[in-house]
């Protein structure tokens, strides 16, 4: 047995800091401007991340159910609800929220909302809209459904997505920067530990390790990632099991750390053994096709352009079908794992400067995979790496 190791550092990254408060207002007035375009009067924020980037208020409390957190926007005021408990957290520093406590649990969280919004929103043809939606997961209670509807004009809230995302797609220096550093701390944990890994270790003692060094390597969280070996009977969702390493099999991993709330989602690959020729080659060639497609990106185009160059190119490189489980060969990224728009054949989405894009073609082939996801920023001249582009060469263990 080959002992595992461990990089520790000689000084800790330092926590993620504070959103700045002109951004946060920056924040309030862009959602503002579309609730007026939505013809929505007050969105009541119910998903963590919306929650985090409306008001910077990310702490433990999620961890509970019982005790829930909401928000509300209005054209006016901003709202943050929490227990009694949350009240020592949120006074420790400035907040450009109205703190509402409640005594008690869900119940009395959505009364304390509906309480507000009665107080805030005098008068009749009040419309109230809730941040569930496409590619968001809001804290479910269908009392508090109940009890927005009751204060609705029409009787039926309406769903906030649309709004949220135009505000949320865009994102700033500030976004951008806390996003690099998570992937610096990813695919540095993924260097540190491919290099300790060896022929007849398990996938969870590789999935053990390389999560210890993410958090050694200063991620606030690091959830569940997937971690696999395979030749050719590859399950993306499956979590880590005892699956011994073998010569020719594949090391496929896709990364969850966040730093300052966003997620390093990236994968990574590496092949046990000296790979054949023709796997260099098919390495090589899917990787400078997927650098292909970022660098054609740039401000407004649409995503469906950015695919139909792809599709151009994979079908002049013949390298044989694209993985098809998914319809997309990429996406946008911020806050959440996953965001819109998709680059897909459908989504016609424009390309804005201030995008976060994933773009990730995948090829299974004689039980080989090869994936390269590379991240972007866009800018107004096109576009900025958030991560060095993928290995010019296939990470072996040997």
């Amino acid at each position: 047995m080959t002992a595992l190791q461990l990089d520790i550092p000689v000084v800790f990254r330092a926590p993620a800091p504070p959103v700045p408060e002109n951004e946060l207002r920056q924040r309030l007035t862009n959602i503002r401007r579309e609730m007026a375009k939505a013809g929505i009067d007050v969105i009541v924020l119910t998903d963590k991340k919306n929650v985090d980037y409306f008001t910077d208020y990310q702490e433990l409390s999620w961890d509970h159910k019982a005790r829930p957190i909401f928000a509300a926007i209005s054209s006016q005021d901003f709202a943050l609800f929490g227990s009694l408990g949350e009240a020592t957290t949120i006074q420790l520093r400035d907040r450009i929220f109205e703190p509402v406590y409640y005594k008690g649990y869900l119940d009395e969280a959505v009364t304390a909302v509906s309480d507000w919004l009665e107080g805030k929103t005098t008068g009749s043809g009040v419309h109230i809209a809730v941040d569930y939606g496409q590619d968001m997961f809001g804290r479910g209670s269908l009392g508090l459904i109940d009890a927005l509807s009751s204060i609705d004009a029409s009787g039926r809230v309406k769903s906030a997505a649309d709004a949220i995302w135009k505000v949320r797609l865009v994102k700033s220096r500030f976004e951008a920067d806390l996003n690099r550093t998570a992937y610096e701390i990813v695919n540095t944990a993924f260097d540190q530990t491919i290099k300790h890994a060896y022929v007849g270790m398990t996938e969870y003692e590789l999935y053990y390790l390389m999560q210890a060094q993410i958090y050694l390597n200063g991620a606030e969280s690091a959830d569940p990632i997937a971690m696999l070996f395979s030749s050719g009977d590859f399950a993306y969702a499956r979590t880590a099991k005892d699956r011994k390493l073998e010569v020719g099999h594949y090391v496929w991993t896709d990364f969850r750390a966040t730093y300052g709330g966003y997620p390093a989602d990236r994968n990574r690959i590496a092949r046990a053994g000296d790979p054949k020729d023709w796997e260099l080659e098919t390495y090589t060639a899917v990787r400078l096709l997927t650098l292909d497609v970022v660098n054609h990106i740039r401000p407004g185009i649409t995503c469906s352009e950015v695919y139909q160059h792809f599709d151009a190119l994979w079908r002049d490189a013949a390298l044989g079908s694209v993985y098809g489980a998914v319809s997309r060969i990429g996406h946008g990224g911020g806050l959440d794992v996953t965001e819109p728009p998709s680059l897909s054949r459908a989504d016609t989405t424009v390309i804005e400067p201030g995008m976060i894009l994933h773009i990730e073609p995948k090829l299974e082939r004689d039980g080989a995979v090869f994936q390269f996801e590379e991240v972007v920023f866009v800018t107004e001249s096109g576009i900025e790496f958030l991560c060095p582009p993928s290995p010019e060469t296939l990470p072996v263990i040997r």
